[in-house]
């Protein structure tokens, strides 16, 4: 099928939607061209896009564009459509929540969504002690306002964060993450009181949990000093940075280091949380119970809605009126948030990622023993990567990672990458994408990397 107008083409997204990859004109298609041409007059050219097609349906594990080409899905908008595109109780919630009402702010007139998002946040976030949760809309948003909790809470200022960090693009978030293009390069000056120490890196520094953590704390303690830290910011996978897996023993390190030390531990679970990693949050996997965590991307089923989840005691520090917004926790996203919820708490999604990890790990090993310019693979459940380098000097191979991209979308597959280096090939699928499409999807991966020799 060939879609020409899509004013007019009866597509229904959702689980309805045939589960195949489709390849039915070049790519981008003269409908996805017109898009693209229309988008150049009229979006800001800072709005870069990944994949040159133009979406009309989704749902399960594929995309489908205006010319009909249907997608295998590997990047799940960035960690975002866990659940899948469309999930019929995500669907049913907004539809019934738009009929009722679609926003009143909840720091003029509170409704219950907002308080039922909030109790089950404190429900299953990490830690057996009494919580407390404030909604806002992105995951940047999360990130400020979990430092300005911290900032508020211990009367310090400093904020340690890491190598290859992303917390996102407002002017405190750019401050916190590492990667200057595209991320932060021409748009300073930055936020103070930040400062970055090595995160373990296995791969490329070959230290044990102790020896990286030994090295970061080190550092922090000549830098900044425990009196001066007001928190310590760490994402338990680092996302664009990589898909880094720190060594075992790193995080609880860390954390011990702050606990004792009147330092707020801050777990950045935004593209983490939500069962992607094979448990509902990253920290667990690491043995860490953080004092704040912030999410956001799988947190409601493709609409914006984000948290900072933690200690009854530090949420409470801030001041009536200091935390909030005038679309926090929209009513909204709100029920979104409480049908994905109960989609991955009820549909088993939390164990179908570790299915999915297990899928990908066995077969991008399987990849990795054929090709030594596959360097690394790394990560857990359905938050997997390979890092591709030069085989015989073991530096990143940046331009190889991007004829496999544009090879992969040109036969039909969604893919991503990211990392600080541009190396590294990224792999979220929905949780709901069948073992089918997603064995189909890595074996587009393979030719297109075979291909590229």
């Amino acid at each position: 099928m060939t879609v020409t107008d899509t004013t007019s083409a009866a597509i229904v997204g959702g689980p309805g939607l045939p589960q195949e990859r489709r390849v039915v004109t070049e790519i981008p298609g003269p409908q996805s061209r017109r898009l693209l041409e229309r988008k150049a007059q009229a979006v800001a050219k800072g709005v870069g896009h990944s994949i040159p097609v133009a979406t009309v349906a989704a749902g399960g594990g594929v995309l489908v564009d205006a010319d009909g080409n249907s997608f295998i899905d590997l990047g799940s908008g960035i960690a975002v459509t866990g659940v899948g595109n469309s999930a019929p109780r995500v669907v049913e919630a907004v539809q019934r929540q738009v009929a009722q009402f679609t926003h009143t702010c909840f720091t003029i007139s509170p409704y219950d969504s907002y308080v039922e998002v909030a109790e089950a946040l404190n429900r299953l976030t990490p830690g057996d002690f009494e919580k407390r949760s404030a909604l806002f809309n992105s995951g940047a948003e999360a990130v400020e306002n979990a430092i300005k909790i911290a900032r508020h809470y211990t009367k310090k200022q400093g904020v340690v964060v890491f190598d290859h960090a992303y917390h996102g693009r407002t002017n405190l978030t750019m401050a916190l993450t590492a990667k200057s293009m595209p991320y932060k390069s021409g748009f300073g000056p930055f936020a103070p009181e930040v400062y970055r120490v090595p995160m373990s890196y296995p791969y490329r520094d070959g230290l044990t949990g102790a020896e990286a953590a030994e090295r970061a704390i080190s550092q922090i303690e000549v830098q900044v000093r425990a009196d001066n830290l007001a928190a310590i910011l760490i994402e338990p996978i680092q996302g664009e940075g990589g898909f880094v897996v720190p060594a075992e023993g790193f995080l609880p390190a860390l954390q011990k280091w702050a606990n004792d030390n009147g330092v707020v531990f801050i777990a950045d679970e935004v593209q983490t949380g939500f069962a992607r990693t094979g448990t509902m949050f990253a920290s667990e996997q690491f043995g860490i119970v953080p004092d704040l965590v912030t999410t956001a991307k799988g947190i409601a089923g493709g609409l914006p809605l984000s948290a900072v989840t933690g200690r009854a005691e530090i949420m409470d520090s801030s001041h009536a009126g200091g935390l909030g917004g005038t679309y926090g926790g929209n009513p909204i996203a709100c029920a979104a948030a409480l049908a994905t919820i109960e989609t991955y708490e009820q549909d088993g999604l939390v164990e179908r990622a570790a299915e999915i990890g297990t899928l990908l790990t066995g077969r991008l090993n399987a990849m990795r023993a054929g090709d030594p310019r596959i360097g690394d693979v790394r990560g857990r459940g359905a938050m997997m990567a390979m890092e591709l380098v030069d085989p015989a000097t073991g530096r990143p191979d940046a331009a190889l990672t991007s004829r496999v991209l544009a090879a992969a979308i040109a036969q039909g597959v969604v893919l991503l990458t990211c990392g600080t280096y541009g190396n590294v090939i990224r792999f979220l699928p929905p949780l709901a994408i069948s073992d089918e499409l997603l064995n189909e999807g890595l074996d587009i991966v393979w030719k297109a990397l075979t291909d590229a020799e």
